[in-house]
């Protein structure tokens, strides 16, 4: 058997495998997707923003924190990590406003988020803290939704549901598919305990487990990520509360969305590398964390070396025909030409695609998105066929800046 069949069938299993384990995780948990602990107690949060060049949106983003609707919020923290813009002006103003509200103006710029966040760590006063990224906006009734979860003493993080907040253009709207697809995908990991991101948008921590695992690694691109990781590494679940929400600010332009992407893509790395060794050890990170997120990665990588591998032999094998036949006068096109030959591996490529659609859309209707009804035919295709098909592409400027040592937050 040839090499390159035994490859694409490889790949198409570990797809097979991984859409087939995510029906099934869900059709066994479908009655409680949007269920959450009702809290015996509310105890005391705090919160903390890390804000660098933040002047558009800090101001509505503290606003949405302070009329989230929890009884006990001991104090908002916001580290101003040097911004250059009016982000300063806005927060001393603010202070006079909001008495909970604690400013910390750096003046050198940490470089990164976490930096940020483990400065505002250092002045949480209670037991639980909620990471907000400078851009987004926690939904009202989130905190609530999410305490519940904590009461778990194992339970060291939880994450909710995220949609961008702007959701008007094209581009914001395939967006917002992708956001759907991994906030669901993200709750049925959950019930393996193999969730492995809590991302920055809203974030609720157990502040005992952060000081457990140092903090935040200001070395990671993506900070988040890696605090996942070490929670797991110590012991610690992580839980995802579907019913509850944040909105956050997405890139509009392709530039800005590529270099998001690209650094997640490095801070990726970052972790695999970090954590090789917990490979079939500890627990899930070994077992699922690691390999599903290197898989992950790499999948769409290995999806493009066989296209460029069949289109790179095509091409030749036509060139090399044209410039031999042509001499010796073979006709160069026959009504043989126009029969197409099916094939298993074409049928099952096919197959496979219509099968992301049909789980995506799927996945759509059960979270009752809006974007399902706005959408049509030609978004949703370019959904799958040009937005997703540009990701083998990010992961390569990825690799190339992470061997090149580019791991600069900005």
């Amino acid at each position: 058997m040839e090499t390159l069949p035994i490859i694409y069938l490889s790949y198409m299993f570990v797809s097979i495998y991984f859409l087939t384990l995510f029906l099934l995780l869900y059709f066994r948990n479908k009655d409680d997707l949007f269920k959450y602990p009702e809290p015996t107690h509310f105890p005391t949060v705090s919160f903390v923003v890390p804000a660098y060049n933040e002047g558009e949106s800090i101001e509505q983003t503290i606003h949405e924190i302070f009329e989230v609707d929890y009884p006990n919020i001991a104090e908002v923290v916001v580290v101003n990590d040097a911004s250059t813009d009016n982000t300063r002006e806005i927060l001393d103003r603010l202070k006079k406003k909001y008495k909970k509200l604690v400013v910390i103006h750096n003046e050198v710029n940490t470089g990164n988020a976490a930096g940020s966040q483990n400065i505002g760590l250092k002045y949480v006063t209670s037991e639980f803290v909620v990471v907000v990224d400078g851009d987004s906006y926690p939904s009202k009734d989130s905190i609530k939704k999410m305490i519940g979860f904590l009461e778990d003493p194992v339970v060291g993080a939880v994450t909710c549901f995220f949609i961008p907040r702007e959701r008007k253009t094209f581009f914001e709207r395939l967006q917002t598919i992708e956001y759907h697809v991994i906030a669901f995908t993200r709750k049925l990991l959950g019930y393996v305990d193999c969730i492995y991101v809590t991302p920055g948008p809203l974030a609720l921590y157990r502040k005992s487990a952060l000081d457990k695992i140092g903090g935040f690694d200001e070395k990671n691109l993506t900070q988040d990520i890696e605090a996942t990781w070490a929670l797991a590494y110590h012991g610690f679940t992580r839980r995802m509360c579907l019913d509850a929400h944040a909105t956050t600010n997405v890139p509009k332009k392709i530039i800005p969305w590529y270099k998001q992407r690209r650094r997640w893509n490095i801070g990726g790395l970052q972790c695999i590398s970090k954590y090789k060794g917990s490979f079939f050890r500890r627990g899930m990170l070994g077992f699922f964390i690691w390999p599903f997120f290197v898989l992950q990665l790499f999948l769409g990588l290995l999806g493009l070396s066989i296209f460029v591998y069949l289109m790179s032999t095509r091409i030749i094998s036509n060139y090399l025909f044209m410039k031999y036949s042509i001499p010796v006068g073979t006709p160069l096109i026959t009504m043989n030409d126009f029969f197409v030959t099916p094939s298993f591996l074409n049928y099952l490529g096919v197959i496979m695609f219509v099968l992301g659609v049909s789980f995506t859309i799927l996945i759509l209707y059960i979270m009752k998105s809006e974007v399902l009804k706005k959408q049509n035919i030609f978004n949703m295709l370019m959904y799958f066929l040009i937005y997703l098909a540009v990701y083998p592409f990010i992961m390569i400027s990825a690799l190339y800046y992470y061997f090149k040592g580019g791991t600069k937050w900005r």
